[in-house]
């Protein structure tokens, strides 16, 4: 047998088993028929199939009997104010970190209970600063190739609305606070994924413009290209004015007693207006976070996870569920409320805003469970942090555990409970990720952890989602 007679025929027993296997492992009439054979008709499927057809899933799942059982007794709380509203827009790590700054402000000063801190003033200067980050990262990353993983993932996330406390000190400590009557909310604040989505379309463009800049040969190259860069953030300035306004330098503030009556009136410029009424220092704030699939006890920084280019990444340090509980106890019992985020969409029953694994029983009406743990969920990108709200209430029991908690979020006054959500400690434990507090409520044996060098991530790690 000749050498070609030899290829042919292994190349027939090649493509003969490649077949073969294909027909094991693809959807075939044989194997269609084998998965039909799994699936149980019985009587019920039925009905529940017309059911389910014409209503809502949760609503067919909702346990009635869990949601009676529902309480809104707390026996430890911070008092909420007026809620505030971020309408259609991913800006709750931000109206969450201003609320933490407010509850203090009023508690403080002479200030009404709806009194807000202008949320569209600092998100003017977010989407500056992050259309900054952006450019100045495409100069940093000049030499690296179109697939390189930082460089495309730069690409994919150029800009957002979404955020962490992080961003909020960053902003807050270069740019001071203007209260919200100075600068107001404007449609594109409130509904912002057209202006978010030019502005990603603009970015990607001015970024493409300065990779072609690139030249190895030319010394002077990334002066030049810093240079162009400030032309192109003259660019988005121009479009955020047209969309937000024009962030004031100064402004005349005018103080009044809770009945209306003026108190004084007096210039402040947006640093002033902090140092005078907040007075904050966020040196004093630590994040933690709990993440079953890294090692406890440990810090961890997130690289580009950033609002500011010369500001902070995002760092946290990992800690088991009962010291985030206790830290969370120790600041409610003080009066003072914490940023706090969760995983807000697993399990909520909206019209109550009831937060619990047993709202809905998807085993009476499908037949399946879902039992991954919070492990599990992280590591299959099935569960994140997606929400920023203010955590201002603790329920406890007669031993000081936990029963349940209550947050104050950015949803509207007339969503779920007076504009709160109220959550078990079993889904506290499951879902919640986030916890942002004074250090005077950390334990000592806690706080010597800060003091490692952090471990950094990459900025696709399946912790880096922003708070929407």
């Amino acid at each position: 047998m000749n050498l070609r007679k030899i290829f042919l025929l292994g190349l027939c027993c090649l493509l003969t088993t490649s077949l073969s296997l294909a027909q094991n492992s693809a959807i075939t009439p044989e194997v269609l028929q084998k998965i039909k054979s799994f699936n149980k008709e019985t009587p019920a499927d039925q009905a529940l199939r017309n059911a389910i057809f014409a209503t809502d899933i949760n609503q067919l799942a909702a346990d009635h009997m869990n949601i009676a059982n529902f309480d809104t007794y707390f026996s430890n709380k911070v008092n909420v104010k007026s809620v505030s509203d971020q309408k259609s827009s991913g800006r709750c790590w931000l109206f969450t970190g201003l609320n933490v700054l407010r509850s203090q402000i009023i508690a403080k000063q002479h200030f009404n209970a709806d009194f807000e801190l202008s949320q569209n003033y600092l998100f003017f200067y977010d989407q500056l600063e992050k259309a900054n980050l952006f450019l100045q990262a495409m100069i940093d990353n000049k030499d690296k190739t179109m697939d390189d993983k930082t460089v495309e993932w730069l690409f994919k996330n150029p800009i957002g609305d979404g955020g962490q406390f992080t961003g909020v000190a960053d902003l807050i400590t270069k740019y001071g606070v203007v209260p919200k009557t100075i600068m107001p909310e404007t449609n594109s604040s409130n509904k912002t994924s057209q202006m978010s989505n030019l502005l990603s379309l603009k970015l990607r463009e001015f970024g493409l413009e300065l990779r072609k800049m690139n030249n190895a040969k030319d010394k002077q190259i990334v002066q030049k290209m810093e240079n162009k860069k400030l032309e192109m953030l003259g660019e988005i300035y121009h479009i955020l004015t047209l969309n937000l306004g024009i962030p004031p330098t100064t402004f005349t503030y005018t103080m009044k007693e809770k009945d209306g009556k003026p108190i004084s009136s007096k210039q402040y410029t947006p640093q002033s207006f902090f140092k005078e009424f907040c007075d904050t220092d966020f040196a004093n704030f630590v994040m933690v976070m709990n993440d079953p699939n890294r090692d406890y006890y440990k810090v961890y920084e997130i690289e580009y996870d950033r609002h500011t280019y010369d500001g902070n990444n995002w760092k946290y340090l990992n800690l088991p569920m009962e010291e985030i509980a206790k830290i969370g106890i120790a600041s409610i019992k003080d009066s003072t409320a914490m940023y706090f985020s969760c995983d807000v969409g697993k399990f909520l029953n909206r019209d109550k805003g009831y937060l619990d694994a047993n709202n809905f029983n998807y085993a009476s009406l499908m037949g399946t469970t879902f039992n991954m743990n919070k492990k599990e969920r992280i590591a299959t990108f099935a569960s994140g942090s997606s929400h920023a709200m203010t955590l201002c209430a603790v329920d406890l029991d007669e031993n000081g555990n936990p029963k349940k908690w209550m947050v104050e979020n950015s949803w509207g006054a007339s969503y779920g409970y007076n504009g709160c959500l109220i959550m078990t400690n079993d889904w506290f434990n499951e879902y919640m990720f986030r916890l942002v507090a004074d250090k005077k409520y950390i334990a000592a044996d806690i706080l010597k952890y800060l003091n490692q060098k952090p471990i950094m991530l990459p900025p696709w790690d399946p912790m880096f989602i922003n708070e929407e």
